[in-house]
């Protein structure tokens, strides 16, 4: 997927985003920024009080460790773009430069990992280049 693919992509989930604010009648959605609730794109963590809050929530949440020089990372990020806008889970993202904190405590020691939370349990961890269809299934079996 090129980089006009997945700004076209992003574009459009804020059409939708901002158009499901603007529904009166639409059901209350969580906007990604509060970083809570589950939503279409992913969730740029930024605090660890933030990351204890979407972890710990009931269902699936998928957080992508990574870091901006990080090749396979960058190949990874329209994959959990697209796992994000296609699943009931919540992707959140963790920079381990931000946050070496966190990603010590998850044992993380390469870039990309993938931490799998399921009713604020972690259930899974992947570490290296996922394909779109196995996080799915990944999603799917513990939602």
């Amino acid at each position: 997927m090129t980089d006009d693919e997945l700004e076209a992509i992003r574009e459009r989930k804020r059409e939708q985003l901002a158009g499901e604010r603007s529904d009166a009648g639409s059901e209350t959605r969580t906007d990604a920024t509060d970083g809570v609730g589950s939503t279409d794109e992913p969730v740029h963590v930024e605090s660890v009080e933030q990351f204890s809050e979407i972890t710990s929530g009931d269902g699936v949440v998928l957080v992508d460790f990574y870091a901006d020089w990080c090749g396979p990372c960058k190949m990874l990020e329209p994959v959990v773009a697209s796992v994000a806008e296609t699943t009931p889970a919540t992707v959140a993202k963790v920079d381990v430069d931000q946050h070496q904190g966190l990603a010590s405590q998850y044992g993380v020691r390469s870039v990309p990992t993938l931490v799998v939370f399921a009713d604020g349990e972690q259930v899974e961890q992947l570490v290296g280049m996922q394909d779109e269809q196995s996080l799915t299934r990944v999603v799917e079996r513990h939602a």
